[in-house]
């Protein structure tokens, strides 16, 4: 039974590495939609920036469409306000 368990987290610690990166045209959306928010050509170049690398190209779609005023699925909550918080310790380190 523990190396069952044992197996099931190092699991979900190595399936993230197996996430696919977002995509360049996703960057460039990410970028048009935090322009449209924000008009912060600084702010909105680094939250693009950190999102490569702190997100992958599924979880994008969902940042992406939350800005533009929808909600993260109840799944993806906890996910997206850890993503939030991580990108503004980046781009806003005194927020």
């Amino acid at each position: 039974m523990r190396l069952a368990l044992g197996l099931v987290g190092l699991i979900a610690l190595t399936a993230p590495a197996f996430a696919v990166a977002p995509t360049p045209a996703q960057k460039a959306e990410f970028y048009q939609v935090c322009m449209g928010i924000a008009s912060d050509d600084t702010l909105c170049a680094c939250k693009a920036d950190a999102a490569m690398s702190l997100i992958d190209e599924r979880f994008m779609g969902v940042v992406i469409k939350s800005m533009q005023g929808g909600s993260p699925a109840e799944g993806d909550y906890v996910a997206y306000n850890t993503y939030v918080a991580k990108s503004n310790q980046v781009c806003k380190p005194d927020y």
